[in-house]
């Protein structure tokens, strides 16, 4: 689709996302959902990207929904009940959540750069990212109780599994805003940079992985970690290890990798995530 309040972009094996709605604060819209959906479908069909580094345009990461409609923005009477992406449990389907268990779903490493204000849904489409490194300036707040909602973007499963229940009942409770030193502090994002590092950051992470790993390996490795983040007992992720050794492991890629280390050289690995192993995890997460 042609993109109107996302930029996209790749180059060197890595894809970028820029929420690009400045003047608006890169303010959340449906249009913008569906920007990001077929962001991701391009994504998972193109061999040629290795990671994704979303960020924000301007001096804004995202600062929530737009509020354009005033006190009857949340109000979802007299809409379509099922629009483009379904309903689930007889309702239409939350358009943060929409977004979330989209880049949930990637095959791909996803790495945030939170620049400014990360507020409401712009702090919750992060949380199935899977590196969330914020700039000094920084500031996050899931403030939906401060609205009179709840929080969306299916963020009362991932914000516990991410901070531990204690952080997320505190930041969630209280809707206040906060900075970047508490936020890293209570483990939402792994590092704060200067601002202006910021997106070298990002971008020296995506390139590591870009440059020295197997495609398929990471695909793998990514639903494994998300997926038993739920599972009851370490014997499933035995299970699951055990069968994608010995999968991976007689597979050109495992081959490749001992060869490049033992000749001391860059790998070159033969397979494609796009058409190889991409049933040998479930993928996840597995719509009810």
């Amino acid at each position: 689709m042609e993109f109107t309040e996302i930029d996209y972009s790749v180059a060197d094996g890595v894809a970028t996302i820029v929420l690009d709605r400045e003047a608006r604060m890169n303010a959340f819209t449906g249009r913008m959902c569906d920007e990001l959906v077929s962001a991701c479908d391009a994504i998972d069909a193109d061999d040629a990207v290795r990671a994704l580094v979303i960020t924000g345009r301007g001096r804004a990461f995202c600062a929530g929904a737009d509020l354009g409609g005033g006190g009857s923005t949340f109000d979802a009477r007299g809409r379509e009940k099922a629009e483009r992406y379904g309903e689930v449990n007889g309702v239409g389907r939350d358009r943060g959540g929409v977004v979330a268990l989209r880049f949930a779903a990637l095959t791909v490493p996803v790495i945030a750069a939170i620049n400014g204000p990360a507020v409401g849904v712009g702090a919750t489409m992060t949380l199935p990212m899977d590196v969330r490194i914020a700039g000094a300036s920084a500031r996050f707040g899931f403030v939906f109780a401060r609205r009179g909602i709840v929080p969306e973007a299916a963020s009362s499963w991932f914000l516990p599994r991410v901070v531990g229940i204690s952080q997320a009942m505190e930041w969630a409770m209280t809707g206040r805003v906060f900075g970047a030193r508490e936020a890293h502090e209570g483990r939402l994002v792994s590092k704060v940079v200067p601002d202006e590092d910021l997106l070298d950051t990002a971008y020296a992470l995506a390139r590591e992985v870009a440059e020295n790993t197997s495609a398929v390996s990471v695909a793998v490795t990514r639903q494994m970690m998300w997926s038993m983040l739920s599972a009851s007992s370490p014997w499933e992720a035995h299970a699951l290890d055990s069968r994608a050794i010995v999968e991976l492991g007689r597979d050109g890629d495992a081959a490749e990798g001992v060869t490049a280390f033992l000749e001391k050289r860059a790998p070159e690995f033969p397979l494609r995530r796009t058409r190889d192993h991409t049933d040998l995890v479930p993928r996840w997460p597995q719509r009810p």
